[in-house]
């Protein structure tokens, strides 16, 4: 048999591919396949560039999303604004002091007097032992424990003239042995039980101060609820003033006399006279500072 003629140069066919099928059918799913990646890969890179949902966009434009490589939580800080301060809550504004007490107050009362019932601590760690009563009027609107309360408070320091050593105090209920008694009285009744002892508080025609008659403590109700204008003006708590002419007019009882300003800006002797005047002294209740007994010159 002759054999077959070749082909010329260019005119080439191509040998037919396996099982009949030829080279153009074989590549065509692969193009198939390829092309539909090539149309996921425009949508995922369109997916990259543009910022997701979640990311978020600035209010200039800028998206929050990373850029490419930088980890996301690196991200965010250097994209988001930075955390509020903690909150903190105000603290509450101190009530202002109390340098008097607002209404009136009744100028005379039923002459008869409430007394404190209760027995206290001894106050003082040594010394002589004075016992006291404790009484508020009828019909001074006075509460006769709040009274004794604030008397405890006062004679008990520190600062008080138990600080000496030399002296304990006690107050005791009515009935029992005592050696002086502590009034609060309206001030009709103050100034008739003072001037019974010898003593005339009046100051403008109208019981003022309080005093001490003997046996007899006798504090002045406007005295306990108003305090004194030049005090008031000081600034000077109704507190501290109930100190101070608690601890003065008992240091009367205890055998001391008035004294002076020791000098200017200084604090007050506790037996000046600081319902009436400071005298360029600041006002002071007690009879001890720091430990030491504070004296003024004598009157």
């Amino acid at each position: 048999m002759p054999a077959p003629p070749r082909p010329r140069h260019g005119s080439a066919r191509p040998a037919p591919a396996p099982n009949g099928r030829s080279g153009a059918s074989r590549w065509r799913p692969a193009i198939v396949v390829l092309s539909f990646l090539l149309a996921a890969g425009v949508a995922v890179t369109v997916a990259v560039q543009r910022p997701s949902a979640s990311a978020g966009v600035l209010a200039d434009g800028r998206s929050t999303a990373p850029p490419v490589g930088q980890p996301a939580a690196q991200a965010a800080q250097a994209v988001l604004p930075p955390p509020p301060p903690p909150s903190v809550a105000p603290r509450p504004a101190r009530p202002a002091p109390v340098l008097s007490l607002p209404g009136p107050v009744p100028a005379t009362g039923r002459g008869s007097f409430g007394y404190d019932d209760r027995q206290g601590a001894v106050l003082g760690r040594s010394g002589t032992l004075r016992r006291f009563r404790v009484a508020v009027e009828s019909g001074s609107g006075e509460d006769v424990h709040a009274f004794g309360d604030a008397v405890q408070t006062a004679l008990a320091g520190p600062g008080s003239w138990v600080d000496s050593g030399q002296l304990r105090l006690q107050r005791v209920p009515t009935g029992a042995g005592h050696d002086f008694t502590i009034y609060l009285a309206t001030a009709s009744t103050a100034g008739r039980m003072c001037l019974a002892g010898g003593i005339d508080i009046r100051v403008g025609g109208r019981p003022y101060t309080s005093c001490r008659a003997p046996g007899k403590v006798i504090i002045n109700l406007d005295r306990w609820r108003l305090s004194v204008p030049h005090l008031v003006k000081a600034k000077l708590p109704l507190e501290r003033y109930r100190l101070y002419v608690i601890n003065h007019e008992v240091g009367h009882e205890l055998g001391y006399h008035h004294e002076r300003c020791p000098g200017a800006g200084r604090p007050a002797p506790v037996m000046q006279q600081q319902t009436l005047f400071l005298n360029g002294c600041t006002p002071n209740p007690w009879p001890y500072v720091e430990g030491r007994r504070y004296t003024g010159p004598a009157v």
